[in-house]
């Protein structure tokens, strides 16, 4: 497999997993401990969020780069993620007038372009020798 196309599929697969690890952390605070749904979310996103940059660090982009430069930069590219999702979110449901579901769809496969593009050439691009 390409290079391209084993940090890809790697990328959809961290995904995933990232979002089982939220989904995971969500369920269990909000059913066995009786936390409110926002807080376990929050609690579940940051998870997810951290195991995305180890996973994507080692496995999809195979970094070098020292977590001091890297980390910094993983969760910018995560709160432009947050910001781009809700703002395309509020122009396709508002003014547009699309249904969430396939305006999150499409913002979702959007984001998904994007925050790998920036990963692989900003967050973890090999240090310069």
């Amino acid at each position: 497999m390409s290079g391209i196309r084993r940090e890809i599929l790697a990328f959809l697969v961290v995904g995933l997993v990232a979002t089982g690890s939220h989904y995971a952390v969500l369920i269990f605070l909000v059913e066995a401990m009786q936390v409110a749904a926002v807080p376990a979310s929050a609690a579940g996103a940051f998870l997810g969020a951290v195991v995305s940059y180890f996973l994507n660090r080692k496995l999809t982009f195979r970094s070098n780069r020292a977590h001091r430069a890297a980390m910094p930069r993983f969760f910018t590219v995560a709160a432009l993620s947050l910001a781009t999702n809700t703002g395309l979110m509020a122009l396709f449901t508002g003014p547009l007038g699309i249904a969430y579901l396939p305006a999150q769809v499409v913002t979702t496969g959007f984001l998904i372009i994007l925050t790998f593009g920036l990963n692989k050439l900003w967050t973890f691009r090999p240090d310069a020798p």
